[in-house]
């Protein structure tokens, strides 16, 4: 067991933070003593290292007591997670090291603002909240589809790429014209009907993760033209504000 002053020594998260952890019950400790000290135990500490996980990712806290206490959180793929993100962040600091040696050695001043990007990062920390930040939305999917068949499966999914065929059809007018922001409001609504509540929050997410490359980008490019999961993305980030 060890106290929370040797916690924060240990962790470097302050005392201060402990105790609001604990208020807001999203770190208990094992046992308070008669005393009022709190203690932690081997358990408690693992808990505060997927804490400090998924604050590397930007997680809300509110979020993170959700993630954690749902039983389908899985420990093994939160860290797979984010070791992709530090080996992401390892790279741009890389990039950004020998950006300012070759203008310290050269002494040019190149106007490429490329190095500061951090979309990459951004995005997959996106994909990371998408996955991992509504537990409940989870849920609700998985109940509605609980029981049903392959058919309609194909069927729903159709229904989905035939809403991102129409944003390729809207490819020739801008993401912000009236037009496009109902195509994101219907499929806003059909996700709520066949999947889950999708609120501005989730749709937010779901937008960058469209943009962010791989096979739903792919998919979504497929039914709609290259370019769409991108249009489309752009579409929903101003639809969410």
């Amino acid at each position: 067991m060890r106290t929370v002053h040797e916690v924060s020594k240990l962790t470097g998260v302050s005392i201060r933070t402990l105790h609001y952890y604990d208020r807001i019950g999203l770190l208990r400790p094992a046992e308070i003593t008669g005393s009022g000290y709190r203690l932690y135990d081997d358990t408690a500490l693992g808990r505060l290292q997927c804490i400090l996980l998924f604050r590397e990712l930007q997680f809300p806290l509110k979020d993170i007591r959700e993630i954690l206490d749902s039983p389908d959180f899985d420990e093994d793929r939160a860290l797979e997670q984010q070791i992709d993100l530090l080996l992401m962040k390892k790279a741009h600091l890389e990039r950004l090291i020998e950006f300012a040696r070759e203008m310290k050695e050269t002494g040019v001043r190149q106007l490429d603002f490329t190095v500061f990007d951090t979309k990459k990062m951004e995005e997959y920390s996106a994909q990371a909240k998408a996955a991992w930040g509504n537990t409940e939305a989870y849920r609700e999917f998985e109940q509605k589809n609980r029981n049903r068949g392959d058919e309609e499966m194909k069927e729903i999914t159709s229904g989905l790429m035939a809403l991102f065929a129409g944003f390729g059809r809207l490819r020739t007018q801008e993401p912000g014209d009236d037009a496009v922001q109902s195509q994101v409001k219907k499929l806003q609504e059909y996700i709520t009907e066949h999947f889950y509540t999708c609120t501005p929050d989730i749709l937010k997410g779901l937008g960058q993760m469209y943009a962010a490359g791989g096979e739903m980008t792919e998919n979504i490019d497929k039914a709609g033209g290259k370019g769409t999961a991108r249009f489309a993305s752009e579409a929903i980030g101003i639809y969410c504000g």
